[in-house]
């Protein structure tokens, strides 16, 4: 049960920087505007739902 806790404390840093890597990054600094609106488009939903959870 420890290495189930374990596994999940070390993905969660993987986590977390996949998402800035894959959305957080190109809604900021990519050079094609579909990109740039998508990657916005997918934080502001994120970041809905995390509002809705408080």
């Amino acid at each position: 049960m420890q290495s189930l806790a374990m596994n999940s404390i070390a993905l969660l840093p993987l986590l977390l920087a996949g998402f800035f890597v894959g959305v957080v990054l190109p809604a900021v600094w990519s050079s094609v505007p579909a990109r740039r609106r998508a990657a916005a488009a997918v934080l502001k939903q994120v970041l809905r739902a995390l509002r809705r959870r408080r």
